[in-house]
């Protein structure tokens, strides 16, 4: 995309970092020069009014959602993590959360007396094995 004028910034170079500029990320020196790109080409602040309308509408309309206490620090751990060039754990951030809560719901469960959180209960395979005999 392009106006068709020259810039000293590239509309793809642009393009390419403006999510960083709508989340202000970008270090002050560049959104100066960012801004002027804005005001020059009508192309790329066009595109800029766009995605800012849809950051706007996502905020309102998903920013309400529960999310696990620790789930910001654990995504930051393992964006520094990239930052730093080490590697990453293969299962996601989402799930090791989710995995960590129901521990957490299951230990809880068990400290209080009633078995474990899932409803289930503590018999053994050959418990529930034993169960279904009888039944039958």
């Amino acid at each position: 995309m392009s106006c068709g004028e020259p810039h000293e910034k590239d509309c793809s170079e642009v393009l390419d970092h403006l999510y960083e500029y709508l989340d202000r990320e970008m270090p002050e020196g560049e959104c100066a020069d960012f801004q002027v790109h804005l005001d020059e080409c009508s192309p790329c602040l066009e595109k800029y009014g766009l995605e800012q309308a849809v950051k706007k509408l996502v905020k309102r309309c998903c920013g309400h959602d529960d999310v696990p206490s620790d789930l910001r620090s654990k995504v930051m751990g393992r964006i520094d993590l990239i930052r730093a060039g080490e590697t990453v754990p293969e299962v996601s951030v989402l799930e090791q959360a989710k995995k960590e809560q129901a521990q957490r719901e299951q230990a809880d469960a068990e400290a209080s007396g009633s078995g474990p959180a899932d409803g289930t209960s503590d018999a053994g395979p050959s418990d529930a094995r034993t169960k279904t005999a009888r039944t039958e």
